[in-house]
């Protein structure tokens, strides 16, 4: 007997990218508009992508179908 299937969590893919390894690379926010006000030390840090902690991986991976 076969398991119920899962849906992919579409918003969540759009988020979030699986690495080759298994692990959850998000992208910062607040990096979109009124850039005028932020300090170009803040603006240089939301470019960069972050890996999310092993505990909440597990549910991300389940969102994005990686599971």
């Amino acid at each position: 007997m076969a398991k119920n299937k899962i849906k992919t969590h579409r918003a969540s893919v759009k988020r979030f990218h699986v690495t080759g390894t298994g692990k959850i690379k998000v992208f910062h926010g607040e990096h979109r508009h009124n850039l005028g006000h932020k300090t170009q030390k803040r603006k240089r840090h939301l470019r960069s992508g972050q890996i999310l902690s092993p505990s909440m991986t597990a549910n991300y991976r389940r969102l994005v179908g990686k599971d």
